[in-house]
């Protein structure tokens, strides 16, 4: 695991910072959503045609965002509950790890 950063679920979407995109997903379109238990974890997607949600370009600073309503209103997240998510990558998974996030 790598130092922590955060994440934003906000409105049925994930927000992630330029930062957080370009040291995680640089390049990159799209995203699997998975729950692992109570974690979230965001894995990449090298191939667009494989699926996943697309990576939007929120701003001119970088930022991205993820619409994902579905996937958080079928795992019990309240749409109009906002929160920040610390995130570590792992190895393991391959991907960004949001502990507990389905716990709240």
């Amino acid at each position: 695991m790598t130092v922590p950063a955060t994440v934003t679920l906000k409105r049925g979407s994930l927000y992630l910072s330029r930062e957080v995109y370009g040291r995680y997903f640089p390049g990159l379109e799209t995203i699997i959503l998975l729950r692992r238990g109570d974690d979230l974890v965001i894995l990449p997607v090298r191939h667009a045609a494989a699926g996943g949600y697309v990576l939007k370009l929120r701003n001119s600073a970088g930022d991205r965002v993820v619409h994902a309503p579905d996937f958080l209103r079928d795992h019990g997240v309240d749409e109009n509950v906002e929160r920040a998510l610390a995130v570590q990558w792992s190895s393991e998974s391959a991907g960004l790890v949001a502990a507990d996030a389905f716990s709240l």
